[in-house]
């Protein structure tokens, strides 16, 4: 193909992909109409895939504005509807009104009669307008029909501080009745960021600026982070940037690596994940320090104000929602499905355990230093395919490492996500489903690492 066929050919793939985009987000399915709904998100990844190839033509000069441009018209694609298929941006929503009139969002759950003059009939309709599979019903006792457009309203949030800080701060800076537009704003800025970010660390490394396209173009990205506006997308920036920072051989770097890790897990928890990969090829407690003791001192500094605030725990409801997702009851749903297939349920757990802490400590004793992504998309990766979680924004760190490393075959994990939880409701949460997908996926990482050996 010629460079200039290829950059045409790339335009129009990614003009497909926009707009087959804004058909998906625009298409209200997920309660009523699951399974189109996925069919229209596959299509996106199939174009997805086809402007993947395309880009690889394309000259070198030409690749880093080809990205930034697919990557704003993607992003914009995310921001055509309201939240499509979570609610969670209700609750980010609610948590910064609540900190924004002086109160802890730790303290209260949202049908607590306490902050019944913080409600509006955005987020907490009454009468006729509470119809919908979307809106969950609350007490009252003026004998009106109330309900709320926030998920679990008899629970305490679960979001770490630096997420609540997120929340106050869009808040405090939106205007009156913007509703859910400026967490999907943020989210834009934040997960261009990434993408900015990704871009920046492949030049300075000499590395191929055309796997930031990997974060750039994906559908879940557009889906998840932009139209869903999950705060997930500000963990990913952080930890990316972390990342960037501790493949340095500097202390300073590293130890302001370790901050931003830290700051990513004081986030949303799960991009602890990236702390092996960090520590990759480290040999000494000292060098190990530097990575570990900023991340720590960072997540207990910004959990101290909440907690001399707070009456109540700031852990909230995690661990009902542990308990609630299944993961203490291995027989529970589709978690650790692959697992169950050839093990007794109460043996799942375990073994995810001891096989995690192997891939663990093969990264820290074997990783490469100049590049800690690898070993965490290693760590991440087979974490996602062992857990088979039903969330597909979980994926979106993983999407990131990928952008990072390379290894497109991880991507399957994003679209395994989708699948299970588009579809798990028409289909039960059934393990079939989720073995299926993540079986696909862990088939296609196998065959592509066995590839990569040989070559």
């Amino acid at each position: 193909m010629k460079p200039l066929t290829a950059l045409v050919a790339t335009t129009l793939a990614l003009a497909a992909l926009t707009t087959v985009l804004v058909i998906t987000v625009g298409y209200g399915g997920y309660f009523s109409d699951p399974v189109g709904l996925f069919w229209r998100y596959s299509a996106c990844w199939v174009v997805f895939a086809v402007a993947l190839p395309a880009l690889r033509r394309v000259p070198a000069r030409h690749v880093a504005w080809l990205i930034l441009a697919g990557a704003i018209a993607v992003t914009v694609a995310g921001l055509v509807g309201p939240p499509r298929t979570s609610t969670d941006s209700y609750r980010y929503a609610w948590d910064g009104r609540v900190q924004s009139a002086g109160v802890s969002p730790y303290d209260h759950t949202p049908q607590d009669p306490a902050l019944a003059r913080l409600r509006d009939p955005w987020l907490f309709p009454t009468g006729t307008a509470c119809t919908g599979p979307d809106l969950a019903p609350i007490p009252a006792a003026d004998g009106t029909r109330h309900c709320t457009r926030i998920n679990r309203p008899a629970v305490h949030t679960i979001y770490p501080p630096v997420a609540e800080a997120y929340f106050l701060a869009v808040d405090r800076l939106s205007p009156d009745g913007a509703r859910h537009k400026p967490l999907q704003i943020g989210a834009a800025l934040i997960s261009l960021g990434v993408t900015g970010t990704l871009l920046l660390i492949l030049r300075r490394r000499g590395d191929d600026l055309r796997k930031a396209a990997y974060w750039a173009w994906c559908p879940t990205v557009a889906v998840e982070a932009v139209n869903n506006a999950h705060i997930d997308v500000l963990g990913v920036l952080l930890a990316v940037c972390g990342l960037g920072l501790v493949a340095s051989r500097a202390m300073t770097r590293r130890t302001a690596g370790g901050v931003l890790i830290g700051a990513a897990v004081a986030t949303k928890l799960m991009p602890a994940v990236v702390l092996p990969g960090a520590l990759s090829g480290v040999r000494r407690v000292r060098d190990a320090a530097v990575v570990l003791l900023p991340a720590a001192a960072f997540v207990v500094l910004t959990y101290l104000p909440y907690v001399l605030l707070s009456h109540e725990s700031v852990f909230g409801y995690l661990g009902g929602y542990v308990e609630e997702e299944g993961y203490d009851d291995p027989s529970a749903g589709s978690r650790y499905s692959l697992l169950r297939l050839a093990l007794p349920d109460t043996w799942a757990f375990p073994v995810l355990l001891a096989i995690v802490a192997g891939v663990c400590l093969y990264v820290m004793w074997r990783g490469d230093p100049r590049r800690p992504w690898s070993g965490a998309l290693l760590v991440t990766g087979w974490a996602f395919v062992l857990l088979t979680p039903g969330y597909s924004w979980y994926a979106l760190l993983l999407i990131a490492l990928v952008a990072l490393d390379g290894r497109w075959e991880w991507l399957g994990i994003a679209l395994a996500g989708a699948a299970v939880y588009v579809l798990g409701p028409p289909f039960d949460y059934q393990p079939t489903l989720s073995n299926l997908a993540y079986g696909a996926t862990a088939a296609l990482v196998l065959v592509m690492s066995r590839l990569r050996r040989r070559r």
